[in-house]
């Protein structure tokens, strides 16, 4: 048995049985894990707050030989999108939804390209920059053209720019990306036919490795307030 204290991502949860929950989440040194948390529906005091997708905070939790889940017995809390939203100039509850739904897109694009037990530290610190970004305002659909460049490019799977059939404006954001931090990404927006242009090509990139359109990405679609 080997006790372990990580920093971490929160990926997903759901729940396993009346007041348990599976959580999956991404360590920094140890890459993704799947556990219990007992009575985590209950126990404020060890887990409240911290569930929410994409929070970073320290997990605490027991590894047993041969068995596929961890025993998580707490989470202390660091940032998350929401909190960073409402501890700044707050914002509408449709602000606050798109946050929440950007943050569910980030978490379940790290989730689908993590794998279990391996350490992968540059997606994990890819994962927590934009956390930390997000919800601080500017663009978050720019953020996430950020974080997809970033997170294919980390993969192995992302063309040449200059080779991409792009306006100038799209092919100057992905440029310029390569330099960027997450939140120079939110506040630099460029046009919304840009980030269409680009949202479109990322989105066959990722489709054709996955084989799958993300359910997140149909759900943040939605929530644009130009639809």
């Amino acid at each position: 048995m080997k006790v372990h204290a990580a920093d971490a991502l929160i990926l997903r949860t759901y729940r396993y049985g009346e007041a348990d929950r599976i959580v999956v989440f991404l360590t920094i040194d140890q890459g993704k894990k799947r556990g219990v948390a007992k009575n985590a529906s209950k126990s404020r005091k060890r887990f409240g707050g911290a569930l929410e997708p994409f929070t970073r905070g320290r997990v605490h939790y027991v590894e047993k030989e041969g068995r596929d889940l961890v025993r998580l017995d707490r989470i202390e809390p660091k940032r998350s999108p929401m909190q960073t939203m409402a501890g700044g100039a707050g914002g509408t509850r449709d602000d606050a939804a798109q946050v929440l739904g950007y943050a569910s897109y980030f978490a379940e694009l790290l989730d689908e390209w993590s794998p279990e037990n391996q350490q992968n530290e540059r997606l994990f610190r890819l994962g927590a920059g934009v956390g930390d970004a997000l919800g601080r305002g500017g663009s978050c659909e720019a953020l996430a053209r950020y974080f997809e460049f970033w997170l294919l490019k980390l993969e192995g799977v992302y063309p040449s720019v200059e080779s991409l059939e792009l306006s100038d404006e799209a092919r100057a954001f992905l440029q310029r990306a390569r330099r960027w931090t997450p939140r120079q990404a939110a506040q630099r927006t460029p046009g919304r036919r840009a980030l269409r242009e680009i949202e479109a090509m990322h989105h066959r990139l990722i489709s054709m490795h996955l084989e799958k359109e993300l359910k997140s990405a149909r759900v943040v679609r939605e929530l644009r307030p130009d639809l």
